[in-house]
């Protein structure tokens, strides 16, 4: 069981069902069904919520399509069988489930697609709503993204503002490598190519060369590569689907975005109850 995934669906239902379904004080229901009907195309997300949601909630539930498999417009997504009453209490969390979490798998897939036929990865951001980052990070896999840092303890990415308080990289560098475990990366947030040297010099694992020009940055990997090719480097910073390419074929290792996630636009499902299978 896990408890994390529990405790957001619990903590969902009780924001919508408050104190109780006020339907269920007049119908106690009957054995019904129930599915889920795709009025729009996209990339599934979600299934392991709404099967844990069910499954809490004493739903059958049977998926027609699996997560980061795409479906379309007409599309049985998934079919219910229980009491009609506990359907109907559980319908509103389990669409907002389906239709968030499908909307951001959607859109990572098309920056996926962008990206193909090249090498590099497409990863996400801490940009995510209060509460829900497990929850969009993993709508983000589904659509064929690769997270990045789950949390502030996870990677120790200095940032310009931490820059701003840092004298000597090179010895911050050396301090932070005594005192963090030793499985950890640093990645150091670059804005120019004299930078992205200095970080090089410094023996960080990660460069990010944030909002800087595809000539910077393809310069930024050549000196990379010529003395230091085991670090990585990722672009970020105003990377749109019109431009994505562009940037990947600029020869780094990663390109992260935030617009994936809070970008995203809710794919349109709707539950509908039938009178048999």
């Amino acid at each position: 069981m896990n408890i994390i995934l529990d405790d957001f669906l619990k903590q969902a239902l009780r924001e919508d069902i408050g104190r109780g379904d006020l339907y269920s004080h007049i119908d106690k229901g009957s054995y019904s069904f129930a599915k889920v009907i795709a009025k729009e195309g996209g990339i599934l997300s979600g299934e392991i919520y709404v099967k844990r949601l069910c499954e809490i909630s004493n739903i059958s539930c049977k998926f027609c399509f699996s997560d980061s498999q795409s479906f379309s417009s007409g599309d049985d997504i998934l079919k219910l069988e229980g009491n009609s009453v506990d359907i109907l209490s559980i319908e509103r969390v389990l669409l907002n489930i389906l239709q968030h979490s499908s909307g951001i798998a959607t859109m990572a897939n098309k920056y996926i697609k962008a990206l193909k036929n090249t090498k590099c990865n497409l990863l996400d951001t801490r940009k995510t709503r209060p509460l829900l980052r497990e929850f969009e990070k993993y709508s983000t896999r589904q659509g064929g993204a690769m997270n990045h840092r789950l949390g502030l303890d996870d990677c120790l990415m200095l940032k310009d503002t931490h820059l701003a308080g840092i004298k000597c990289l090179s010895d911050f560098i050396k301090k932070a490598r005594a005192n963090i475990p030793w499985t950890t990366k640093i990645e150091v947030e670059c804005e120019s190519v004299d930078m992205a040297r200095e970080a090089i010099d410094s023996n960080v694992d990660i460069i990010m060369c944030d909002n800087m020009r595809i000539d910077d940055i393809k310069e930024v990997v050549r000196i990379k590569n010529a003395i230091a090719p085991h670090i990585l480097v990722e672009a970020s910073g105003n990377i749109t689907l019109d431009n994505i390419l562009e940037y990947a074929n600029s020869g780094v290792d990663a390109i992260s975005s935030g617009s994936i996630i809070h970008k995203a636009q809710w794919i349109d499902l709707s539950l509908k109850m039938i009178n048999e299978r």
